[in-house]
């Protein structure tokens, strides 16, 4: 190590410099819940060297060793850190804080596994991101804090890391990268008619001035060559970095994502004649999938997946369970698995070629709403329809695909259907966070003349490969393959003849082929099995796989207009997209960007479930959740396969004792509920001793009345991930959590009961004067989302109308102010570019309107939200909607289980929902005249937690019809909204007179039907 180093060492100052980890008492070790950690001194790689021993046991977590340590940091550096241990795959994150302890910048080493051999990591300022916190200065100057951070990955375990020789290093700012110099300058002059014409084992160099990390070589070749790219600091020793035994000719993309060299040879493994040479800097593409952009946009347009070049969008389709659960895109590509291949469709028509960009697309759904999706390229005269859907009968459920050319012309016509198995996932680019979509490594590719396997890398480097199955149920008539290297992902009709093909750059792709001559009015299928096996027919898989659904989601039968019945079917859809979400219990919300489960998504969605009369998912999802809390009650945010995460998110306790008592209110399981208990009662406990914290004189100031008696500040609302605040969401469901624990108590006889009454009393009078006390102190004319910050969150604010029973209790000034707002805010959207995206959470407004007696607001905030259903033929949502449709962004998953679920609730409060504070059922609330019209609306076996509802509903403001059957029996009652502006005239209930207060009629719950004649 140089003087020069030392001097720069992270402590900044020398003693540190000269001791770096020789006194590892200056470390600390701590672990979040449930994980233990240790440090210690060990004997490095030059003297001493911190040892952090950890232990994942069976929860998520992470284990740290932190100390102070100023630092300020160059413009221009290199981090150097030497490490080695043993255990398993995990993920490694260096910390850097600031003073405040607010924000942190990170390096991340995702899938991290450590060696016993020393390995070194060179961190430069592009490795180094800004993490999370409320600074709007990102940009790295000075840190006060470091941590070494080990984080529950794929393997968990237990195990050690040592760490040693930690430098910082500054170094001049980068300069401009100077031109390359070759050894023969043809090669970089401009000029594509001057070439350097290499022989067997000849090379030409390329001395870049300095190393330089890139993202690839283009090399223009006149001819094929073959040819191996060597990389070198040093003009001496070399390393292979790419080798190219068949290239085509042409322009030759070489991706060298790793590379960072000074030097780079291309040395001929036979005759070549070698144009120009194109070196690009990592800025050019500094991923694989921004290099394949790249390309794609030098391609033709509709050559490569439209997620390259815009925002493209998709659906789910799969099993109840999530057993299978794959994805078919907009423009008829299927993906058969999470980070898989997938299958695109080209054509050729009496030798035309056609792709997704010269066709008009459309998308629908079997019957309108079962998961058995299709997407149409409609030409002149003829369709391309490409269907998924997944088969569940057997023992090894399987995804099934078809592509059906119908020749709807006047003439015959030649087709020629290719389906290209590409190095692409449909789950495009943009998306992120548990599953990168875009590029999907193939690296080798076979076909044994009845299946098409399909090798890919593992999901962390040093993972065996994973080998997939293709079964074409009708032969192709002709099989080809190919690299990379041989330019065919562009022309994927043109693979050469071949069954067999391994690809050093691991996108290999192969095609099969159909050729057939059509007349007028006929049609040609190709189906296909992603498994080892198909079926004897398709066509009755088709149908019995929509039988099982239409039987799964017609648990609730709902008649409506016609032009309502778009409603009927997303809700439906909305059903199906929450049970292949799911992964065996765990309710997901999406099977790409989620891996988790959480305990709000998973509440929510249960309670939809259970007004759907679908009741097993909902208690499998509680019985496997259950089983991961804390031992001291505190109930994890959420859950994977790697276990429990320890984040405190505050919401999650009430959710929890929520959806359990939920259960027992529409199941009746009395011994369900005493099983839970003891779980239920301690989550409770642990809430309380939150929500007490808070409870003190240091919030009785005048500037702190408004965090009184709150839960303390979380990330559970994901606005404020950047920095805790009291949010309301917790408190909204902390409430719940307390109404849910003295129903369960009441119900078992449990002595508790009247503790938990005086709790949650308590804790729902300091909510009010919480709210009351933030719009004073911050001068807000309107509930805030947080009472730490009054700002402005209607969507978070529903909650509070939905599942307690605080409406009646709010300032109802405010409470109106809330949703007046929130609808100018969405209604103004058509004429405003002053927004980006909006989350779909949103449609719990239209639940708010209704239950604040807005009817057709809460029908208009509706129908604009299902205009974004994209594409509407489908029936879903994203989490993210953009305002312009083709803007590439992150959407979340497609469709998203959480939106799906709040779409269900809003629905269905349109027909019923529970009034919280009176214990009522609240009938036809969004009913309004064009609902009523002609046949009106029926619906039969709508669960509520009083039972099972039927409820009818025609006819006009002169003369209504209302028929309340079923077995609910609310202990409130029935109320009856009227959906006129004018009076309603004379009015009898099962013949005998009755009156209306306010445009409300109260009906008795006797069990027996009521009749409900008006006018006429």
């Amino acid at each position: 190590m140089t003087p020069a180093t030392l001097a720069f060492l992270l402590a900044a100052a020398q003693p540190v410099a000269t001791d770096g980890f020789e006194q590892p008492d200056r470390w600390t070790a701590s672990a979040s819940d449930g994980v233990v950690s240790h440090v210690s001194g060990v004997p490095g790689h030059s003297g001493q060297a911190l040892r952090l021993d950890y232990d994942f046991a069976s929860v998520s977590g992470y284990a740290f060793a932190a100390r102070p340590l100023s630092i300020d940091w160059p413009e221009n550096y290199v981090l150097r850190l030497k490490l080695r241990g043993s255990g398993g795959v995990n993920d490694l994150q260096l910390k850097f804080t600031d003073a405040s302890g607010d924000n942190v910048w990170w390096v991340q080493k995702l899938n991290f596994r450590p060696s016993q051999d020393w390995q070194e990591l060179r961190i430069r300022p592009r490795d180094m991101a800004f993490a999370w916190g409320p600074t709007q200065d990102k940009i790295l100057r000075r840190t006060a804090r470091m941590e070494i951070v080990l984080v529950r990955g794929r393997d968990g375990g237990k195990g050690h890391v040592d760490i040693d020789g930690l430098t910082l290093q500054p170094l001049p700012p980068a300069p401009p990268p100077s031109p390359p110099r070759a050894s023969d300058p043809a090669v970089l002059d401009g000029d594509g008619q001057t070439v350097w014409h290499g022989q067997k084992d000849q090379a030409i160099t390329l001395d870049l001035g300095a190393p330089q990390r890139l993202s690839a070589l283009l090399l223009d070749w006149q001819g094929e060559a073959a040819y191996r790219i060597e990389g070198s600091n040093d003009g001496r020793a070399w390393q292979t970095l790419r080798t190219v035994d068949a290239g085509d000719g042409g322009r030759d993309p070489i991706a060298l994502h790793d590379a960072e060299p000074r030097y780079l040879r291309i040395h001929m493994l036979g005759e070549g004649r070698l144009a120009e040479i194109a070196v690009k800097d990592i800025d050019w593409a500094p991923t694989p999938n921004d290099f394949i952009a790249r390309l794609a946009k030098d391609a033709p347009r509709g050559r490569y997946p439209r997620g390259f070049l815009e925002q493209p969008y998709w659906t789910l389709v799969g099993t109840d369970g999530g057993a299978v659960a794959g994805l078919i895109g907009e423009d008829g590509a299927i993906e058969p698995a999470k980070g898989s291949y997938s299958v695109e469709p080209f054509l050729t028509i009496n030798g035309a070629p056609v792709d997704w960009a010269d066709v008009t697309t459309r998308q629908r759904l079997e019957d309108g709403y079962l998961p058995i999706a299709t997407t149409r390229w409609q030409g002149q005269g003829w369709a391309l329809d490409s269907t998924a859907f997944a088969e569940a009968e057997g023992d090894t459920p399987r995804l099934l695909g078809r592509w059906q050319i119908r020749n709807e012309g006047d003439q015959s016509r030649t087709f020629t259907l290719t389906l290209v198995v590409r190095p692409f996932q449909v789950n495009p680019p943009a998306q992120f966070l548990a599953q990168r979509g875009g590029v999907s490594p193939i690296a080798a590719l076979r076909w044994n003349g009845s299946h098409l396997l399909i090798r890919q890398p593992g999901p962390v480097d040093g993972d065996p490969p994973v080998v997939r199955l293709l079964t074409p149920m009708i032969t192709p008539q002709s099989v080809g393959m190919g690299g990379f290297d041989q330019g065919a992902l562009a022309t994927p009709e043109s693979l050469p003849l071949a069954t067999a093909v391994e690809d050093e750059a691991q996108m290999a792709q192969a095609r099969m082929s159909w050729t057939i001559r059509l007349a007028p009015g006929d049609h040609f299928d190709v189906p296909v099995a992603f498994a080892g096996s198909a079926p004897a027919d398709f066509d009755a898989a088709l149908a019995r796989t929509a039988g099982i659904w239409r039987q799964r989601l017609g648990g609730v039968t709902i008649r409506v207009p016609a032009a309502r019945q778009a409603l009927v079917d997303t809700l439906r859809t909305a059903l199906a997209d929450i049970l292949i979400s799911r992964d065996g219990p765990a309710l997901k919300p999406g099977t790409r960007s989620y891996n988790r489960s959480w305990i709000r998504d998973g509440a929510m969605m249960s309670d939809a479930l259970l007004r759907l009369g679908v009741n097993e998912p909902a208690i499998a999802f509680a019985n496997w959740y259950g089983d991961h809390l804390f031992a001291n009650g505190k109930v994890p945010c959420c859950v994977d396969f790697r276990g429990a995460d320890p984040v405190p998110e505050n919401d999650s306790h009430g959710q929890y004792i929520h959806l359990l008592a939920q259960l027992h209110r529409y199941t009746g399981d009395d011994e369900l509920l005493a099983r839970h208990w003891e779980r239920l009662d301690a989550a409770r406990r642990y809430m309380d001793g939150l929500r007490l914290s808070e409870r003190t004189s240091a919030n009785q100031t005048p500037d702190r009345q408004m965090l009184f008696g709150l839960l303390p500040p979380s990330i559970s609302h994901e606005a404020y991930s950047a920095k805790p605040q009291y949010s309301l969401w917790d408190d909204f469901w902390g409430l719940a959590g307390y109404d849910g624990a003295l129903y369960a108590a009441q119900q078992l006889g449990k002595p508790e009961a009247s503790a938990i009454a005086a709790q949650r009393d308590q804790f729902a009078s300091d909510i009010v004067n919480a709210i009351d006390a933030a719009a004073d102190h911050w001068s807000i004319d309107h509930i805030p989302g947080a009472t730490s910050l009054g700002d402005f969150d209607a969507t978070s604010t529903t909650m509070a109308l939905e599942i307690t029973p605080l409406q009646p209790r709010l300032n109802q000034r405010l409470l109106r102010n809330t949703f007046d707002r929130q609808w100018r805010r969405v209604t103004g959207r058509a004429a405003s570019t002053d927004w980006a995206d909006y989350t779909p959470y949103e449609l719990r407004n239209v639940s708010a309107m209704l239950r604040l007696g807005q009817a057709q607001r809460a029908n208009d905030l509706l129908g604009l939200y299902m205009q974004d259903r994209r594409p509407a033929g489908w029936n879903a949502w994203a989490e993210v909607v953009g305002r312009e449709p083709r803007v590439t962004r992150f959407l979340g998953d497609l469709p998203h289980a959480w939106v799906a679920s709040d779409y269900i609730r809003a629905a269905l409060d349109l027909f019923a929902y529970e009034d919280k504070a009176t214990d009522a059922l609240v009938l036809g609330a969004g009913m309004t005249a064009d609902w009523l019209a002609g046949q009106g609306i029926a619906v039969q076996g709508l669960r509520t937690p009083y039972g099972a509802l039927d409820l009818a509903m025609r006819g006009t403001a002169e003369r209504l019809s209302v028929t309340v059957g079923g077995r609910a029996r609310p202990p409130g009652g029935f109320v009856l909204r009227w959906p006129f502006a004018d009076a309603p005239p004379a009015t009898t209930i099962n013949g005998r007179p009755a009156r209306w207060q306010e445009g409300v009629l109260a009906l008795p719950a006797t069990g027996e039907p009521l009749h409900v004649e008006v006018g006429g």
